[in-house]
């Protein structure tokens, strides 16, 4: 095991040079930066004023000179200077680094907790209309896009019920380690998670279905019958034990897709984290912001990648990763 994670690591690091690499050339080659919509928008700033900016911070240096720089600033921990917001990236991203890693967490709990149960009854009572109904609530979630569902329940619990806030992520007037600091901020993240959580369902009901079904039909099944093995313990000892194990590979994947979902949710329920600073960098040519942030969600997916791997080399003892 401490070989096969040590060989994984050793994998991610071309695939980091490789990223950076990418994540550079593409902030590059973007039409302008944000000192050039600075002086769009501030009449005071003339053309020379803007050259000298450029000039000290290094933007007139060569694409190698600049990579290197950047890169040796990473290291370091440095991810440069926002200067739209004119603060450092990384006291930027803070606060709502921890917005983003919260509400991830809630979604990626709540939809195991309502994928798995449901997966299991649709797969136990095939054709059944309990299985009717998550099948077709399957199929509803899939065809359903993220921004417009989670439209209609901003505004159905929103607006129109006013049961959840529509923004933010905790009450301005809470003090900060109050018992009612702590429920305003889950307050706050219900609709949202809710909003997420329903619709990322989809892929874990669905294969838990199939592979309950797949598994019922195996020799090892029906050997533990003939041996007169209860049925409660055929379906929690045999059946539910191997169907899981696919499921468990795909946790390290469900936090990369989080990280993308984040962007949508976050920009329409006004949540302060990274997904929702991440279109507003864009809009405003906050580059440095810009290329921090995908550096990050890059960095999550390799990470997301090798904890899948590493999952199901645990828990699946037929498994060996010489």
């Amino acid at each position: 095991m401490i070989k096969f994670i040590l060989r994984r690591i050793l994998i991610m690091i071309p695939q980091l040079i490789i990223l950076s690499i990418l994540i550079f050339v593409l902030a590059k080659a973007m039409p302008g930066d944000a000192l050039t919509g600075r002086l769009a928008s501030n009449p005071k700033m003339d053309i020379h004023t803007l050259h000298e900016m450029k000039e000290k911070l290094g933007l007139y240096d060569p694409a190698y000179v600049q990579y290197a720089r950047w890169v040796k600033n990473l290291f370091k921990g440095d991810l440069g200077m926002s200067y739209i917001h004119q603060q450092p990236v990384t006291e930027l991203l803070a606060g709502r680094l921890w917005n983003t890693i919260l509400l991830s967490a809630v979604i990626l709990i709540l939809t195991y907790l309502i994928a798995i149960p449901l997966g299991i009854v649709a797969g136990r009572w095939t054709d059944s209309w309990a299985d009717k109904l998550i099948t077709g609530y399957n199929y509803l979630s899939y065809a359903t896009p993220l921004f417009i569902f989670a439209l209609i329940m901003l505004f159905v619990f929103g607006f129109v019920l006013s049961w959840f806030p529509t923004s933010g992520s905790v009450n301005i007037q809470a003090r900060d380690g109050t018992f009612e600091y702590f429920m305003s901020k889950a307050y706050h993240l219900i609709l949202p998670a809710l909003s997420g959580s329903l619709l990322a369902t989809v892929g874990t009901i669905q294969y838990l279905r199939n592979e309950i079904i797949d598994t019922k039909i195996k020799d090892f099944v029906k050997t533990a019958r003939a041996k007169g093995v209860p049925e409660s313990k055929v379906y929690t000892h045999h059946i539910l034990r191997n169907s899981l194990l696919p499921i468990a590979t795909f946790f390290g994947y469900e936090i990369t897709g989080l990280i993308g979902g984040s962007v949508i949710l976050e920009s329409i329920f006004g949540y302060p984290g990274i997904g929702q600073l991440f279109l507003q960098s864009i809009m405003q040519r906050d580059y440095s912001v810009v290329t921090a942030l995908v550096m990050i969600s890059g960095v999550a997916t390799l990470f997301g990648t090798l904890l899948s791997d590493i999952i199901l080399s645990a828990v699946d003892p037929r498994i060996r990763i010489e």
